[in-house]
């Protein structure tokens, strides 16, 4: 994942640079890999790096805690072993695209024959990485000395320095004809947060669009927050949701499926596509059967729930509401399925009494549709018992109510 055109730019990026590169010798090697240092406990960071500046430069051993540090934080997402070898940079850590996304990404491409990609915006290189090990070569490009230098740092932790070439350069000058596939991943965070208007990318998503048409191949990763309107009519959408969460979402570009929207939920790798012209209408509204789905983040960012409550049978508890209800239990990937218990109008002092009665001690909240926030709930109704229950607090053809019930856990996607 890639940050070219770098909107926080530091104005220390020298010193940066020159921190950074301190890490790589053999003395900041030689302390990274020190066990103290990798598993430093925050509260005895400080012994920790006064005993090692008795022996070191206090400026490489501030470099070194902070890299430990960063690295902690990327177990997450790059798993301990890659994340034990790799280099950091604070925004690096956050915007990365996680293994197990970046892995299937560099699966499609290898689905579609790609052999180069120009990874376009390639930040410290995580998508980078995932092509290289999925064979595939690799130019990655970035605008921030800093940045490419993490990035070909870790291309030469990880063994793949031979299949990834590291460019600093603006991505709008990079000429790209030689390659199998494009992939451009535009920072979408400035000075004040995350960017919404598409067109305040950086490249903009304009630019990258007309870059990607113009490769045979081409992915362009955007927030998956996206205006529908937004998203070129020549293009493949996919939303991405991992553990449950939704990550992020594509378009792609060359593919045998223009015009679609996709659902892909990791890591079972499960994938729920419609073209447009063949997406089902709104399910109807319905009362409340014995069973609740609640669809996965990506399936109700690609609009595809009415695909789910199709496939289970059922409609929606509210048209505005994408909680799909139904009498009959069916096994889907793509939504978690709840057994009906009990439904209830709004009301503090009837769910108390409820949950008072079935002894109910631990006590799940999920909310849509309704402004009361899940803790605060969960402190005025005051759970205690051996027993566990979900309530969700939504609406029922427009009015505000509580639904009770228990996971259907083999009906799970966990369970499928």
């Amino acid at each position: 994942m890639g940050r070219v055109n770098d909107l926080d730019r530091d104005p220390t990026a020298p010193t940066a640079l020159t921190s950074f590169s301190a890490l790589l010798t053999a003395e900041g090697r030689s302390l990274l890999d020190l066990d103290e240092v990798r598993e430093a406990d925050p509260a005895r960071e400080l012994a920790v790096a006064t005993r090692l500046r008795r022996e070191h430069p206090a400026e490489l051993v501030t470099a070194v805690l902070a890299q430990a540090r960063l690295r902690r934080r990327a177990v997450a997402k790059f798993g301990a072993e890659d994340a034990g070898r790799m280099f950091f940079t604070p925004n690096g850590v956050e915007q990365a695209t996680r293994t197990s996304v970046a892995v299937h990404r560099a699966e499609s491409f290898k689905a579609l024959g790609v052999r180069s990609v120009a990874d376009l915006c390639c930040g410290i290189g995580g998508d980078a990485i995932a092509l290289a090990r999925a064979g595939i070569a690799v130019l990655a490009v970035d605008r921030d000395p800093l940045t490419c230098a993490v990035a070909r740092a870790n291309a030469d932790a990880l063994g793949l320095a031979d299949l990834i070439e590291v460019r600093e350069a603006d991505v709008t000058e990079v000429d790209t004809s030689t390659y199998d596939a494009v992939f451009v991943d535009p920072a979408r965070r400035g000075g004040r947060g995350r960017i919404f208007d598409p067109e305040a990318y950086s490249p903009p998503l304009s630019w990258a669009v007309e870059a990607a048409r113009k490769a045979p191949h081409a992915a362009l990763k955007i927030a998956p927050g996206i205006p529908h309107e937004a998203v070129p009519t020549d293009a493949a959408a996919e939303w991405i949701s991992d553990g449950g969460d939704v990550k992020e979402a594509v378009l792609w570009f060359g593919t045998d499926t223009p015009s679609s929207h996709r659902a892909t939920l990791l890591p079972s790798g499960a994938s729920l596509w419609s073209s447009l012209d063949a997406m089902l209408p709104d399910p109807q509204v319905r009362t409340v059967g014995r069973y609740l789905y609640e669809p996965d983040g990506a399936v109700i960012r690609a609009h595809l729930v009415a695909e789910v409550a199709a496939r289970v049978e059922g409609g929606l508890i509210d048209e505005t509401i994408a909680y799909v209800t139904s009498d009959s239990l069916h096994a889907t990937p793509y939504a978690v399925a709840y057994e009906i218990t009990d439904q209830l109008p709004f009301g503090v002092k009837k769910l108390k009494a409820v949950l008072r009665e079935r002894e109910v001690g631990i006590l799940t909240v999920k909310k849509r549709g309704s402004a009361v926030e899940p803790e605060e709930l969960r402190r005025k109704v005051k759970p205690q018992g051996k027993n566990a229950a979900t309530v969700f607090l939504t609406r029922v053809a427009g009015a505000p109510a509580m639904l009770i019930g228990q996971p259907v856990a083999e009906f799970s996607p966990s369970g499928v």
